[in-house]
C-alpha cells in the first residue's frame, strides 16, 4: 500500500513552473529583442570549443550528476540529517544543523549515482525543499556534506539564500532540471540549468548566481562566468531541424527561456530529474519510452549550439537585489 501511494504521488510530480513564485526568473520568457552581451560572439565560440574539446557533444545527465526529487506528503516521517566533512574543511556549518533537524525522507530514498550523490526532498504541504550533496546513509542514519532547506518555496525567487544549496551557484535543482513529464508533453516552461567545463574564476559570476566554483588560473580570455544566461536564436526554425523530439522540446525552451550556467562539470551537460525517484517507487523508468533506447549523450545530436546568443551580465536582476 505504501509503494502504491508513493507511486500515485510521483505520477503527478509538479512541473518546476509550479514550485517557486511566478515572479521568479526561472519562469520569465526572454523577449525576442533582448540585448546581447558585448562578448556574445566570443562566448559562443568558447562554448563551441568546449563541445569539441570535451567528448564532441552535450549530454543529459540522468542517473548520475542529476538529483532525484522525492515528493513527500504532509505526514511523512522526519529524520535528522547530520553534516559530515566530506571536503575536509575542519568545521561544520551551524545553519545546516538547524535546517536538517527534521527532514521527511522516504524510507526507500537513495542519493544519485556518481561522486556528487545529490538528493532533493520536496514537501508541498510545508512549502519546503531540502537539497543534499554527498548524501549517504551510515548505520541507518542520513548524512550529507552540503545543501540546505528552503522555506516558503512558493513565494521564493528560486535562489538559495546565503551560501546554501547544492549547485556551485546556489541555484536549486528543481528550478533548472528537466522533468520527464515536461518531455512527455513536449513543452518546457522554464529556464534550464547547464554545466560547463572551463569557466571564469570564482570571483566572477553573474546574477542569478550568488557564488561560483569556476577556475581560470591562467586568465584565459572569453571564459564564461557562472550564472551567465544564454539562449538559442529566437528566429531559428526548430521544427525544420532534424532533431530528436526531446531535443526539439529543449531547443524551443532554449529559445523562449534560455539556459543558465549553474555548475562546473567534466562535460557540457543538462540535468533531468533522476529516474531513481520513479524506479524506487513503481519500477518504471520514464526515460525508457521517452528516449527510445537512445543513449542520453546522443539525444542532443545535431542540436544547434552554433546559434547561441549570450545575454548581458546580471540580466534580469531585480533593482536593489544586490
Amino acid at each position: 500500500m505504501l509503494i502504491m501511494g508513493v507511486a500515485a504521488l510521483l505520477a503527478s510530480q509538479p512541473s518546476p513552473k509550479h514550485i517557486f513564485a511566478p515572479t521568479s526568473f526561472w519562469y520569465h520568457p526572454i523577449p525576442a529583442d533582448a540585448p546581447l552581451n558585448s562578448k556574445s560572439a566570443d562566448y559562443a565560440a568558447e562554448f563551441t570549443r568546449q563541445i569539441k574539446a570535451y567528448y564532441g557533444h552535450a549530454a543529459i545527465n540522468l542517473s548520475s550528476y542529476a538529483s532525484p526529487v522525492y515528493v513527500v506528503g504532509p505526514n511523512a516521517e522526519t529524520f535528522k540529517v547530520t553534516e559530515w566533512d566530506g571536503l575536509h574543511k575542519g568545521y561544520t556549518d551551524p545553519g545546516l544543523a538547524d535546517q536538517w533537524q527534521a527532514v521527511p525522507i522516504p524510507a526507500y530514498a537513495e542519493a544519485a549515482d556518481g561522486t556528487d550523490q545529490e538528493m532533493t526532498i520536496y514537501q508541498p504541504s510545508s512549502d519546503r525543499i531540502w537539497e543534499f550533496w554527498l548524501a549517504r546513509k551510515v548505520d541507518g542514519k542520513w548524512q550529507a556534506c552540503w545543501g540546505g532547506r528552503m522555506d516558503h518555496v512558493s513565494h521564493s525567487d528560486g535562489i538559495w539564500p546565503g551560501h546554501y544549496g547544492t549547485t556551485a551557484t546556489s541555484l536549486p535543482f528543481m528550478g533548472g532540471q528537466i522533468t520527464p513529464e515536461e518531455l512527455r508533453s513536449g513543452k518546457i516552461d522554464h529556464v534550464m540549468g547547464i554545466a560547463l567545463v572551463d569557466l571564469d574564476n570564482s570571483g566572477v559570476f553573474s546574477w542569478p548566481a550568488t557564488r561560483s566554483d569556476g577556475s581560470n588560473p591562467n586568465h584565459l580570455p572569453n571564459r564564461i562566468p557562472e550564472g551567465l544566461r544564454f539562449r538559442l536564436d529566437p528566429h531559428l526554425d526548430v521544427d525544420a531541424l532534424n532533431l530528436n523530439p526531446v531535443a526539439k522540446a529543449i531547443a524551443k525552451a532554449g529559445q523562449k527561456y534560455g539556459f543558465v550556467v549553474w555548475d562546473r562539470a567534466g562535460a557540457i551537460t543538462l540535468r533531468a530529474n533522476n529516474p531513481k525517484a520513479y524506479l524506487l517507487a513503481d519500477k518504471k523508468n520514464p526515460y525508457l519510452s521517452l528516449f527510445g533506447g537512445i543513449p542520453d549523450w546522443k539525444i542532443l545530436e545535431g542540436f544547434p549550439w552554433d546559434s547561441l546568443r549570450f545575454l548581458p551580465m546580471n540580466y534580469g536582476r531585480p533593482p536593489g537585489s544586490g
